[in-house]
């Protein structure tokens, strides 16, 4: 007698289209064209997860140059001034900082002018 794998099959293909759920046309309705879709999908999403981190740091690093200027200093030279000053504030951190506690920031700035003066 033949097995179709009755209950398992099922079952996987459910848990497959419940995954493509919302996708347009035969994307969440055809068993290959789902499959291709969502390996397709991971393989977009593993990628995207290095790229998100690269675009924030891209984001980063130019509003703090923009703030750098605001102060008379270029970016680069803000870097090689924080390292030479000892303080160990991440991009990230100098970012929110300008953005949002502009005086704090500024103080930082007058700390590596002086560390770069030296």
């Amino acid at each position: 007698m033949r097995t179709t794998k009755g209950s398992a099959r099922r079952k996987a293909k459910r848990r497959l289209f419940k995954k493509a759920k919302g996708y347009r046309g035969g994307r969440s309705k055809l068993l290959r064209t789902v499959k291709e879709t969502l390996i397709r999908a991971g393989a977009f999403a593993y990628r995207d997860r290095k790229v998100r981190k690269r675009d924030f740091r891209r984001l980063w690093i130019t509003r703090l140059n923009a703030a750098c200027r605001q102060h008379g200093l270029r970016y680069s030279q803000f870097i090689n001034g924080l390292k030479k000053a000892g303080i160990e504030l991440d991009r990230k951190m100098l970012s929110e900082m300008a953005i949002h506690e502009p005086d704090e920031f500024a103080s930082v700035v007058e700390q590596v002018k002086a560390a770069i003066a030296a």
